[in-house]
């Protein structure tokens, strides 16, 4: 698969992990491990992206003794979310064309 564009599905899943309630990195991967593996590097990575997109933000909270990271979606990331849905059923229609003749000749 195109590198870019699994960046860019990996963006979307981060964010919709985290669109109905703040999460942190842990959660977020556990959250995610029944659709797809994603390591803490590439997770951590992602999730400065989105940062530096102001599609999240990052506060700190103190849990267990210990610093945590919570992500909030923004406007931004929820409208990329919903971006995403529309090219997605561009993406489908694509697929569509390309699979039909290979279903002409079956």
């Amino acid at each position: 698969m195109d590198i870019q564009l699994k960046r860019g599905f990996l963006d979307v899943c981060v964010l919709a992990a985290i669109k109905s309630k703040d999460s942190y990195g842990y959660k977020i991967i556990k959250d995610m491990k029944p659709y797809l593996e994603l390591s803490e590097s590439t997770l951590y990575t992602i999730l400065k992206r989105l940062e530096h997109a102001r599609m999240l933000t990052v506060s700190t909270v103190e849990h267990d003794g210990r610093l945590r990271k919570y992500y909030r979606i923004t406007e931004q990331g929820i409208k990329r979310i919903e971006d995403f849905k529309k090219e997605w059923s561009e993406m489908i229609s694509i697929y569509n064309f390309v699979v039909r003749e290979d279903e002409n000749d079956a």
